[in-house]
């Protein structure tokens, strides 16, 4: 049997669009290891910021060289992928978009379903679903953009209702942006303000959360209908709170694998993990984020990343390091489970 044609997908759309270059040169890298280099040939395909699809010979932003295929038009190689890989972060690319289409073309595809990535992104339903499976979380409002552009009355009432449930430091956000884009910490009516037209223009639809001082912790989980999940990661960071320019730049966050936390504490959040991933129907992969409370014991659920980093400062791949399973392996068993949940 020849090696399986992998269709790497990358670059992208949204803002994470340079993230997803270096996602794939590691998950690249990773197939050209070991048993790897028998089992499967890579096929780079790079998506432009304005959604053409480009296939190239390796993984990188390709030159600057005209386009032959149209927007709608998809390269020739892509009939002859057997499975494909999509590293796509953010809108358009682990919100069930390219799922979508995906599934259209019949073939296998690491990663979960149109629903559980659509659900995953949208912050608002996220915590819907999580709310009804019982898994707390912080106190939060949804709200639109309409509501923000209405008038002034009430956009006043609905500040004060903020500030009445939620109080300060609060957390504003778009609600379907990924990995940190768009967030602002507000401590006054000022900052709330300012933070709410932010994210008005970047989302018809915002939330906003309480603020809690707490311990950020990472669980991934790895599987279709038998999920498994890993050893307990720990983010520390020196900024005002763990924004995107943190997490993405070298130096700024650092990774505690496995946390230093009560043995109890880490088998909680390990199984609530696992209940969130089931109760979305997610495949393949997803990492999911907690706050722990030291002085209090409680655990709070904040939010999937059901398409996480996988750069050489990703938390995913490192917390599967840690509980053994290398990267090399870590994609071999994404690739078997795309073709275990399509087959």
């Amino acid at each position: 049997m020849g090696r399986l044609r992998i269709g790497l997908l990358f670059g992208g759309r949204s803002r994470e669009h340079d993230v997803s270059v270096v996602s794939a040169a590691a998950i690249a890298q990773a197939f050209a290891e070991g048993d790897n280099r028998d089992r499967y040939e890579v096929m780079p395909i790079y998506i432009q910021k304005d959604g053409r699809w480009r296939p190239t010979d390796h993984v990188g932003i390709p030159d600057g060289s005209a386009v032959e295929n149209s927007l709608w038009h998809f390269p020739a190689v892509a009939e002859s992928i057997d499975v494909w890989f999509p590293i796509l972060h953010g809108p358009n690319g682990e919100d069930g978009t390219i799922q979508g289409l995906l599934q259209l073309m019949q073939r296998p595809y690491v990663g979960s379903g149109v629903a559980a990535s659509a659900i995953g992104m949208d912050k608002i339903l996220m915590k819907t679903v999580f709310g009804a499976v019982g898994l707390p979380q912080v106190r939060y409002v949804a709200l639109q953009r309409s509501d923000l552009w209405s008038d002034p009355c009430r956009y006043n009432h609905l500040c004060d209702r903020i500030e009445t449930e939620l109080g300060y430091p609060c957390f504003v956000k778009p609600a379907n942006l990924g990995s940190s884009v768009g967030i602002a910490k507000a401590k006054n009516r000022q900052q709330l303000t300012t933070a709410l037209e932010a994210a008005a223009e970047l989302d018809r639809r915002i939330i906003v959360e309480a603020g809690v001082v707490a311990r950020e912790l990472e669980c991934a989980v790895l599987g279709n209908d038998k999920p498994q999940a890993s050893v307990v990661g720990e983010i520390t960071y020196n900024s005002e709170f763990y924004d995107y320019e943190t997490k993405y730049t070298d130096g700024r966050a650092q990774l505690h694998i496995p946390a230093e936390i009560p043995p109890a504490v880490s088998e909680q959040i390990r199984t609530m993990s696992l209940q969130a991933f089931q109760a979305l129907d997610a495949a393949g992969l997803a990492r999911f984020d907690f706050f722990y409370i030291p002085s209090t014991g409680e655990v709070l659920m904040n939010e999937v990343n059901t398409l996480p980093g996988f750069t050489a400062l990703s938390m995913y791949p490192q917390l599967w390091a840690a509980s053994g399973v290398p990267f090399p392996e870590l994609v071999h068993r994404l690739v078997q489970l795309a073709l275990e949940r399509h087959g």
